[in-house]
């Protein structure tokens, strides 16, 4: 390579072992220098490596090409491409195997001198080696030689060749190659195809040819200007690069009329091009005078039909150094390495680190992929303090059934897992405008059913101006209080609020049995006394300080309270407002805000934050007036849109305003699943047609459906044409006939009709298994299943063969007569088909149509033909 650039070459089997080609052929040693300091006179490769000079070798002048002997045994034997087209047997070292001693220094002479270009030794037959050759006129420029060939014609002399200095040795110079091919031609470059000993790509001055050489007479070519530096994929034989100036040409042999791929064109020409021996499909170029190698990922997916598609290429470049590249190679064992060579011939050790893929699974499992390297992100067992993602337990509740308990709506934040109290005060809340909306409708029907539903910001709007206020004893104090009158909407609203219960009685005494059976002590003592019963509170205190889970300190508050006195100035007074804000509890803090406060002046209880919505409202409608009770559900109804609390919607119901307030809790949590269920609960249809809405529901769907709970969101879209009854998709998919077009989904449902029956199409048997086989408006048969051969419309169960098994799945359910084992089916490719169970039974063992002579794959079509629904598994 006397004048050039220097070439650099791995050892094919010395995994530690590299020669640089240039005017000489030096081999150097790697080492790894982690754990040690740099030898003297070793050249730094990178950070942990370095190379030793070996042996240097200089008796092959005008080198144009080198390749290195890919069989183990001699381990350093080169053949060296001249410039007058010798190609000579070197070696670096001293080999004392005398087997292959004879070969050192043999030389395979062209007929005409002109210049070698390429070389390659067969991998299959290591004794092959293929020269490219300029063109010559009278020769071939093609030569396969055997370097075993012991073949020698008289009229050549013996010579003596030099091998090294001081030392001769006499061989033989072979003249007479195994084969010639390419008469009259040019060969650029060379490469052996791995599939088949004899087979040759060449590129050729004008054409990539293809040699056979059991018939040398033939070639298979295509002409194209990208015939230098032809290499074949090593890991997919009939994939096969080559390049032409700035662009590279990615061929298929099987489909050699035209490049399937060319590649972004280079500014400036390239030098080499090479496949990575250690990675599928990944292609490195060299541009002339760059620092930059560009790497070309060739990502394939072949289809069942045929590869028609063409492969995916990421590309993307890396810097080895900072100076020139001369030329690379890529390590054959080492994964992504490779080693550059600059034209000073300083070397770079290079690893080409692989991109990193991050994938989300819709179960919320982080994957990423590096190389050949699959890892799996897992959080810790024991770590609990991490909360759950939104997607996670969305996907726990649909597995639950969460939502479908539309006749106990208010167990759907038990099966929530009942763990937060917003879902807790929705649910109960949707449950009780279900329930008072059908005591009403059945009351007067059409005529407050609805403002039920709009919630209790719209039902205090109504009765402005309607309630007066009054004295009421307390009991167990000679004390009076000034309490609003109770009017129909302000029941409605307690009743909403779950105080009192469904009639006419306002007795707030089931819901205070129904609070000390869960142990809200403290709650049920607060809402005794908002309804002036001190001495109940006093009662449920002390009932909570003995049992087994209540506080001993209940009692100390019960105390406290029977010492209630209703002067102003008393030191009780004092105490209590100074010490009441030290309390944890915020009912027992609320208790003694409204002993402590002046008439008509609760902001104490109204706007203590922790206290539940439902009960400072329940305050609110029984002790403000109806100004005040307006400004303050205003107020509050303001403050819940905007944090996006769900104890809101009791203020603004299943309205706009409603559906303002899901939005803010949507946006801050990605609940998608409760703003669904929450918003198909309501009766007015002008909601679910908020976009917003309709939105978050199919949003849902597709979350479901990524999920594979298939099941799931059949079962939702049930739930949700129930509710609203505008969401029924019309059909969009049916049977027709072939010869009139007409539908006959409706004649093979095998339904009974009124009229005229399924007999005159001659049903044998039972009644429930009706035969339709021709079209109820040609009277043309049907097709004829693929595998059982019988007209369409025939049930399975009455087919020849047909199993009692079948017949059992068939008359399963009466209503149900047409079962999915009779449903039409067929392959959108091939349109072949028949009734649905034959198919899933022939599917379940072929891979191929059953038609005979068709050899569709059509199974494979269908991505999703393989996966199972994943509702039955546990996260």
């Amino acid at each position: 390579m006397s004048g050039t650039k220097p070439d650099i070459l791995w050892a094919p089997h010395q995994v530690d072992r590299f020669v640089v080609c240039d005017s000489e052929l030096s081999l150097y040693h790697v080492e790894s220098t982690v754990n040690s300091e740099l030898k003297a006179g070793s050249l730094r490769l990178s950070e942990d490596s370095a190379a030793t000079l070996l042996s240097i070798n200089s008796d092959t002048p005008y080198m144009k090409c080198v390749a290195w002997y890919l069989n183990y045994d001699p381990e350093c034997l080169l053949a060296v491409g001249q410039a007058n087209g010798r190609v000579v047997l070197t070696s670096l070292g001293q080999d004392h195997n005398s087997k292959f001693k004879d070969l050192i220094g043999k030389e395979f002479v062209p007929k005409h001198a002109r210049q070698c270009n390429t070389l390659a030794w067969n991998p299959l037959d290591s004794n092959w080696l293929a020269a490219g050759l300029d063109k010559h006129r009278a020769d071939f420029s093609v030569l396969i030689w055997d370097i075993c060939s012991k073949y020698t014609p008289d009229i050549v002399p013996m010579e003596k060749v030099r091998l090294s200095a001081g030392e001769t040795e006499t061989t033989l110079l072979v003249t007479k190659p195994l084969y010639e091919l390419g008469q009259n031609d040019a060969c650029l470059s060379l490469c052996w195809l791995p599939r088949d000993q004899k087979l040759l790509l060449a590129g050729m001055h004008r054409n990539l040819a293809i040699f056979d050489l059991r018939n040398t007479s033939q070639k298979m070519f295509v002409n194209t200007k990208a015939v230098q530096g032809v290499t074949v994929d090593p890991y997919f034989h009939d994939r096969v690069a080559s390049f032409y100036e700035g662009q590279v040409a990615i061929w298929d042999l099987r489909k050699f009329e035209k490049p399937v791929l060319t590649l972004t064109e280079q500014p400036k020409p390239l030098t080499k091009v090479a496949w990575c021996p250690t990675r599928t499909g990944l292609l490195a170029t060299l541009t002339r005078d760059s620092n930059i190698i560009r790497l070309y990922d060739m990502q394939h997916t072949p289809t069942p039909i045929g590869d028609e598609t063409e492969p995916t290429i990421i590309e993307r470049s890396v810097q080895p150094c900072d100076n020139y590249i001369a030329s690379f190679a890529w390590h054959p064992t080492s994964q992504n390495r490779m080693i550059v060579v600059t034209p000073n011939r300083t070397m770079s050790d290079f690893t080409v680190f692989e991109r990193i893929s991050l994938a989300w699974s819709p179960i919320t499992s982080l994957m990423w992929a590096c190389g050949r390297h699959l890892y799996e992100c897992t959080e810790e067992e024991n770590d609990n303090s991490l909360e759950k993602d939104i997607a996670t337990k969305m996907r726990l509740r649909a597995l639950s059934r969460y939502g479908l308990d539309t006749e106990q709506v208010w167990r759907n934040h038990i099966l929530a897992g009942n763990e937060d109290p917003q879902l807790k005060s929705l649910w109960y809340t949707l449950h009780f405008m279900k329930q008072y909306t059908e005591d009403m409708d059945q009351k007067s029907p059409g005529n407050k059913g609805s403002l039920v539903y709009a919630g209790i910001k719209s039902i205090v709007k109504s009765s402005l101006g309607m309630v007066e206020s009054s004295r009421h004893n307390w009991s167990g104090l000679d004390k009076q209080s000034d309490i609003q009158n109770l009017n129909e909407e302000r029941i409605l609203a307690l009743q909403l609020c779950g105080w009192i219960k469904k009639g006419t009685d306002v007795d707030v005494g089931p819901f205070l049995n129904s609070l000390v059976q869960e142990g809200e002590w403290e709650r049920a003592a607060a809402v005794a006394l908002f309804n002036l019963d001190i001495r109940r509170a006093i009662q449920i205190l002390n009932e909570g300080a003995s049992s087994e889970k209540g506080d001993l300190n209940l009692n100390v508050v019960a105390m406290a309270l029977s010492g209630y006195t209703d002067e102003k100035n008393s030191l009780w007074r004092e105490m209590c407002s100074t010490l009441r804000l030290q309390l944890n509890n915020p009912y027992l803090c609320v208790m003694f805000a409204f002993l402590t406060s002046e008439a008509g002046s609760y902001d104490g209880v109204l706007y203590e934050n922790k206290v539940a919505v439902r009960d400072r409202v329940a305050f609110a409608c029984k002790f403000l007036s109806d100004t005040q009770l307006n400004r303050y559900i205003e107020k509050l109804t303001n403050e819940m849109k905007e944090a996006g609390n769900l104890e809101g919607i009791l203020l603004t119901g299943l309205t706009k305003d409603g559906v303002d307030l899901m939005e803010s809790y949507v946006d801050r949590t990605g609940d998608v699943q409760t703003a669904s269920y929450c918003m198909l609960q309501g009766s007015p249809l002008d909601v679910l047609k908020d976009e917003r809405v309709q939105y978050w529901i199919e949003n849902y769907r597709n979350l479901l459906d990524a999920w594979r709970f298939w099941h799931k969101r059949a079962e939702f879209d049930i739930h949700r044409s129930k509710l609203d009854p505008s969401s029924k998709p019309l059909a969009q998919v049916f049977v027709s006939c072939n010869f009139c077009g007409k539908s006959i989904s409706y004649s093979c449902s095998a339904v009974p009709h009124q009229g005229r029956g399924f007999s005159q199409y001659g049903v044998s048997g039972s009644p429930t298994k009706s035969k339709v086989t021709s079209c109820p408006g040609c009277r043309k048969p049907l097709p004829r299943c693929a595998l059982c051969l019988i007209n369409m419309g025939t049930p399975v169960s009455s087919c020849p063969g047909g199993t009692k098994s079948d017949e059992k799945v068939d008359l399963s359910k009466d209503k149900k007569l047409a079962q999915f084992n009779n449903w039409f089916t067929w392959c959108h490719n091939c349109r072949h088909g028949g009734h649905a169970g034959h198919m899933l039974s022939w599917f379940r063992d072929h891979a191929e149509c059953p038609v005979s002579a068709c050899t569709c794959k059509c199974m494979q079509l269908d991505t999703t033909g393989n996966l199972v629904p994943a509702e039955t598994v546990q996260p």
